[in-house]
């Protein structure tokens, strides 16, 4: 944990890239915290805040507080963050409505690889550990089956609830924050709260997702700490079953309008590039999954450099 002004600024940098795959419903920042090496240290940092930390601060003052929750780590992070998703929110939601099929091409061979990286990471296979992989992928499989809420709430208490959940989701690697939020009927209001500079809503959002991180951290740490190899499992089978919600080609089942009274997918199928209704742009959608996939090759090399 002693990191130079240097690793601050890669950190930052990882937290725009955690904010950037949380805006995108399908892609978790869980998986990109994962794949860039600061999981756990994220986890353990979150977890130390706390009851007892209000008696350090009594006791020892701000700074030692501060220091006890790895304070540095988390503000760089969060800003990257916060960054990422402010300036990336507009961008992203204009490319997944005029090319859709590149953006979730770019993310699949992202999400492809962080499998194979993750799943590296057991130590040892056994029946159970199948098992488990095999329950993961077939929960995850069938949180992408969902069909979305058809009601757009934008109520405070709904949207607190909402953050709490997303956000658990969002740490969870395989299980998209911002797909919860499709799911519960609030990434519209959250979508526009960003890029309308809602404070009040975006206050309110974010009040529910300290509630749910501080708590569901605490979980997720107990977890790598007793049962590591099987929880790596059972999250190489989440984002082995989420690859159905980020596959390019899909056919659209049935339609809603939304809040400009435009007509917008509601339930998709996924389906055969060749048998895809419109230009597939295979082409282009292979070359793409290709640099999303040695994006996370290149993110492993540099780690195992690093150590």
């Amino acid at each position: 944990m002693n990191n130079t002004k240097k690793n601050y600024l890669v950190i930052m940098l990882k937290g725009m890239a955690m904010g950037a795959a949380d805006v995108v419903p399908g892609v978790s920042g869980g998986t990109i915290a994962f794949i860039s090496g600061i999981y756990e240290e994220l986890l353990n940092s979150i977890s130390a805040i706390n009851i007892g930390l209000l008696k350090t601060i009594k006791d020892q003052g701000f700074k030692a507080a501060w220091k006890q929750v790895n304070g540095n780590f988390l503000a760089a992070l969060f800003v990257g963050i916060f960054i990422s998703i402010v300036s990336l929110a507009k961008m992203i939601s204009w490319l997944l409505e005029h090319h859709p099929i590149l953006v979730w091409s770019f993310f699949f061979g992202l999400v492809l690889a962080s499998i194979i990286y993750i799943a590296k990471q057991v130590t040892e296979w056994n029946v159970f550990s199948v098992i488990l992989l095999l329950l993961g992928a077939i929960v995850a499989y069938y949180i992408t089956t969902l069909n979305p809420l058809v009601s757009e709430n934008s109520s405070p208490l709904f949207l607190f609830l909402a953050g709490a959940i997303a956000i658990c989701a969002m740490i969870l690697p395989g299980i998209s924050g911002s797909f919860i939020l499709v799911l519960l009927g609030a990434y519209k209001p959250v979508l526009a709260a960003v890029n309308n500079r809602d404070f009040t809503t975006i206050a309110i959002i974010g009040l529910g997702a300290v509630v749910g991180l501080l708590s569901f951290s605490r979980v997720l740490k107990y977890l790598f700490a007793n049962y590591k190899n099987y929880t790596l499992v059972v999250l190489t089978g989440f984002i082995i079953g989420s690859l159905n919600k980020i596959w390019p080609w899909k056919k659209v089942l049935t339609y809603r309008t939304n809040s400009h009274g435009e007509q917008v997918p509601f339930n998709e199928l996924s389906v055969s590039p060749f048998s895809y209704e419109g230009d597939p742009q295979i082409l282009y959608a292979v070359l793409l999954a290709l640099i999303g996939f040695a994006l996370i090759l290149l993110l492993e090399k540099l780690a195992v450099k690093k150590h």
